[in-house]
């Protein structure tokens, strides 16, 4: 449940704070007073696309935060799996900072992605307008309600059928590709028999280049390593002035108070270790320059074995782990090509076993979806009945084409509709209208209403295209619909406005030249103010007020009767 809404720097909103109740949340107000705002900032919170352009001209950032209460134990799991630990009193605080160029999104003080702000809101708020409007006149979007519909045994087949159908491509492609006539065959075996002689021929050692690079490094630099080892056995140990002979003589001077004073005793000590240390570093010298020679033959054989690696790595993957793999396929296609019409029968028995388990699981949701939708249509019809639609007939008919599968299955999915006696069904996209499709939209809602556990509804322009006892029969609906969820309606209509359980008006002002949108709830004779506003337009009469008491009164009864 939405229990709150806080916008700051937002468009023309400088800063605002609204608290929601549950059940059925109106706002009313002129028309450019700034609704669409309101809406939008609730999309912004829950990671819609943000535009600088909305943040309020002076102002350095746009602020808006919501505030929900854990309605179940899907969003529980959600916000573990995300880290995050709701207050302690069961609230979690969704704020998005909107920056020139940036965002800052984040969920009970812990940092989200928009992609993560979208995929929570999925399990807190259900947003309706004229983009869902357009949506559900598409193919594909009907064939996902059904399947929405149709819950959770589509869900789990589902992924599996696209699991399916991604192998079976993918043998049904490599069926294709290994379809060769003689000569392509022909080519690929002399290709595949020079590069395996290629590599088998090099006869590769195990971390044979990290050996002949370490000594190809030696050589390459044999002057360098001569010449240091010359200056440093020089140094240590030539001559009376040699590292090595002055240590020993310091050795020797020490060696003549040794015993006077322990902690002297501790430096001598150390003194004859560093005479140690120096011999052993001196002889280690001599011996390896004594070893070090430098072959012109062989380090041009070197310099060619180095090269043969290298380019069988370029070649044949980066190492000679990878060269080694790729020895073992080019031997194994070989294999494959000497057998060629068994790897033919091979493949395309493959590609036929896995269509046929790809047409067994399309059956299967075929199966679920024709099931789903002659109850879907039932409940349908129910509900447009109650929205003004009369004699009205509804079907969600199903196609099944085996030879165009798909990750979705085999099958497509039209609504069609009659909204007049004796006129037969048509494709819903070829005959409503908006206001129809506001009210096709509503009880679509409500049939989904009783199947998720989304407790909160925001409907936007619900009353497009409608009026009078139609305008009745909707807001009837949605005060049936609040009984068991909270709903945001922003509407034009005072029968819809009529049946609130709370009550916000939207306003516009103009203070110290800036125009400003401000939203108040409203008391009960305010409630009945604005009604009679939206029924008679700016001069209010003692006749319209009574009017507007009367139909405030009417909803009363109707949400008493739900």
């Amino acid at each position: 449940m939405l229990l709150g809404l806080h916008v700051k720097n937002l468009a023309l909103i400088e800063e605002e704070e609204i608290s929601f109740e549950d059940g059925l949340n109106i706002l009313t107000g002129e028309t450019g007073a700034g609704k669409s705002i309101l809406l939008g900032s609730v999309n912004l919170a829950l990671g819609a696309k943000a535009d600088k352009s909305l943040i309020r001209t002076g102002a350095d950032f746009a602020l808006v935060e919501l505030l929900f209460c854990v309605d179940n134990e899907r969003q529980r799991e959600k916000l573990k799996a995300m880290d995050i630990e709701p207050d302690e009193d069961g609230t979690v605080l969704i704020k998005r900072k909107i920056y020139p160029g940036r965002t800052q999104c984040s969920v009970c003080g812990e940092t989200v992605t928009t992609h993560e702000l979208r995929e929570l809101s999925e399990l807190w708020i259900d947003v309706y307008g004229q983009r869902e409007n357009q949506r559900l006149l598409r193919r594909e979007a009907q064939l996902q309600v059904l399947d929405e519909y149709a819950g959770e045994k589509a869900a789990e087949l589902l992924p599996e059928v696209r699991a399916l159908y991604r192998d079976f491509r993918g043998k049904e492609e490599t069926a294709a590709q290994e379809d060769l006539d003689p000569a392509a065959r022909a080519r690929e075996t002399d290709l595949l028999t020079y590069e395996v002689n290629e590599i088998e021929s090099a006869q590769l050692r195990r971390k044979e280049d990290e050996e002949l690079e370490s000594r190809y490094r030696t050589l390459s630099s044999f002057r360098r390593i001569d010449e240091a080892l010359q200056n440093a056995e020089g140094l240590l140990q030539e001559g009376e002035e040699s590292a090595a002979e002055q240590v020993g003589r310091a050795v020797r001077a020490l060696s003549r108070i040794q015993g006077i004073d322990p902690e002297l005793d501790e430096v001598i000590s150390q003194t004859c270790e560093v005479d140690a240390l120096l011999s052993d570093a001196a002889r280690a010298i001599s011996d390896y320059h004594a070893g070090l020679s430098f072959d012109p033959q062989e380090f041009a054989a070197l310099e060619e074995r180095l090269d043969l690696i290298n380019h069988l790595k370029d070649k044949y993957g980066g190492s000679l782990e990878s060269i080694e793999a790729a020895l073992e396929q080019k031997r194994k296609r070989l294999e494959e090509l000497s057998d060629y019409e068994a790897l033919r029968k091979r493949q395309l028995l493959e590609a036929q076993q896995a269509k046929d388990a790809l047409l067994a699981a399309c059956r299967r949701l075929t199966e679920l979806r024709t099931k789903a939708a002659k109850e879907f249509q039932e409940k349908m019809k129910r509900e447009l009945l109650e929205l003004n639609f009369n004699q009205v007939d509804f079907r969600a008919e199903i196609t099944s084409r085996e030879e165009q599968l798909s990750g979705n299955g085999c099958d497509s999915v039209i609504f069609y509709i009659s909204m007049n006696p004796g006129e037969p069904v048509r494709p819903l996209d070829a005959i409503a209208s908006g206001g129809e499709l506001s009210r096709i939209m509503l009880a679509l809602k409500t049939v989904f209403a009783g199947k998720d556990d989304i407790h909160t509804l925001i409907f936007d322009e619900i009353d497009s295209g409608i009026s009078g006892q139609t305008a009745w029969k909707v807001a009837q609906k949605l005060g049936r619909l609040s009984a068991d969820h909270q709903i945001l309606c922003i509407t034009h209509l005072p029968q819809i406005a009529s049946m609130e359980e709370k009550h916000f008006l939207i306003e516009k002002t103009a203070e110290n030249g800036r125009t400003t949108t401000h939203i108040r709830a409203l008391d009960e004779e305010e409630s009945c103010r604005e009604l009679a506003r939206m029924m008679g337009g700016e001069r209010l009469t003692e006749t319209t007020l009574q009017s507007a008491r009367e139909m405030k009164e009417m909803a009363r009864e109707a949400r008493e009767r739900r």
